[in-house]
């Protein structure tokens, strides 16, 4: 357990150079933040897709994977 990693759990665990390092869920869900950030950055300088296009198949993407079940109970 660490201050950044109070329950211990850890999402990957690296072996570089015969050195082990452990990385938290924090440390990977920040780490995939930055590459998707980077990424859709560079497609946009490099005018292969429109920043309305993006937000476009977001709103698309979000509609499809959380889509609301009228039949469920509300909360």
């Amino acid at each position: 357990m660490t201050p950044d990693n109070p329950d211990g759990k850890f999402a990957l665990r690296l072996v570089v150079d015969g050195r082990e390092r452990l990385v938290s869920y924090e440390e990977l869900a920040l780490s995939n933040n930055l590459a998707q950030e980077a990424l859709v950055r560079l497609l946009v300088k490099k005018k292969l897709i429109k920043p309305e296009e993006l937000l476009e198949e977001i709103n698309k993407v979000k509609s499809e994977r959380y889509r609301v079940d009228p039949n469920a109970p509300s909360r």
